[in-house]
């Protein structure tokens, strides 16, 4: 399968999505957020972001089929207000041609269903939106799926380090993690383009799970705290958590930042969406990891939106990744 055409679009896509994120960030109006129907934050960076990444992948593939998060009915609110302009000012400095009519018209075409059969893109412009509010870590998502896999996966992170948190001026620089399948993962600083001169990046190696660090999410409405805790101790883990927002932890996790993602169950009805994990799935799995769901099994991206048939996730390299579920099953079961 040769997608060199479809990742070619896919860096640009996310390269402009997050100029208008870092723009907005930048600017007043970075601090505004509205509620979602489901009480969710979302920012015009949000609107602004998906529009250009569905703007760029139409222009390629016209045809296409998007499954995104956002819908234009949440962008009602700031029709004809200063933020509202603020987000089309923002967008056009990437997209002369938009306009509100345009960027709604563009958002909406994200509303594809998914499923098991044909091909198509699933974008979420900003994972992370309050990592995004508090300038802190988030990230621009774009994944390909083909026949219920994700076969392309693109992660754009403003204000994560290209090649190490000890490289001088890094936040300034950000990163991309880029993977398709069979080819590898690798990273290239944000803002360039070239897949060759990107640069290889792969998984821990170790030889026992009480060597890691785990990762997992800011937000203790996202991830179980004391029981990522707990399963620690089980493994042996004495390394601090590193806790971020957004598919960042599994750029962390494939460049060895660090070992293991955890993203245990909050809720018994609560399933994930797709496109909060297919482009980190994707850049995990080609750097080296096993990503399932905290059974074990497989995550299935032919359903639907939702991960419907999952439940957490737990990546690790795959060195250690039947231990880290094995701790993971004591725990929740116990």
């Amino acid at each position: 399968m040769n997608l060199s055409h479809e990742l070619e679009v896919a860096l640009r896509a996310v390269h402009k999505a997050a100029s208008v994120c870092v723009s907005i960030r930048s600017s007043s109006a970075c601090e505004a957020a509205i509620s979602k129907q489901d009480r969710s934050p979302v920012t015009i960076a949000d609107f602004g972001s998906q529009a250009v990444i569905i703007r760029e992948l139409l222009q390629a593939f016209p045809e296409a089929a998007i499954v995104a998060e956002e819908d234009s009915g949440e962008m009602e609110p700031l029709r004809g207000t200063e933020l509202g302009q603020q987000m089309v000012q923002a967008v056009q400095a990437v997209a002369p041609d938009a306009s509100w009519e345009r960027i709604t018209t563009w958002v909406d075409r994200g509303n594809a269903t998914g499923g098991a059969q044909g091909r198509f893109w699933t974008i979420d412009p900003i994972d992370g939106t309050k990592g995004f509010l508090r300038n802190e870590q988030y990230a621009v998502a774009l994944a390909l799926i083909d026949n219920g896999m994700p076969v392309l996966g693109v992660l754009a992170c403003p204000n994560y380090p290209f090649g190490g948190f000890g490289v001088e001026d890094a936040q300034s620089c950000g990163v991309v993690f880029a993977a398709v399948q069979g080819m590898g993962a690798r990273e290239l600083p944000l803002g360039q383009l070239d897949w060759e001169q990107a640069v290889p990046i792969g998984v821990s190696k170790l030889t026992s799970a009480g060597q890691a660090r785990l990762c997992e999410s800011v937000e203790s409405g996202h991830s179980a705290h004391g029981a990522a805790a707990a399963i620690a101790q089980h493994l042996g883990i004495s390394e601090p958590s590193l806790r971020m927002d957004s598919q960042c932890k599994y750029g962390a996790v494939a460049r060895g930042d660090a070992s293991i993602y955890l993203r245990l169950p909050t809720s018994e009805s609560y399933r994930e969406k797709i496109w909060d994990h297919a482009a980190g799935w994707r850049v995990t799995r080609e750097a080296g990891a096993e990503v399932t769901d905290v059974q074990g099994k497989s995550l299935d991206f032919s359903l639907g939106h939702t991960l419907a048939q999952n439940r957490g996730i737990v990546a690790a390299p795959a060195s250690i990744h039947a231990a880290v579920i094995a701790a993971v099953q004591q725990e929740l079961e116990g």
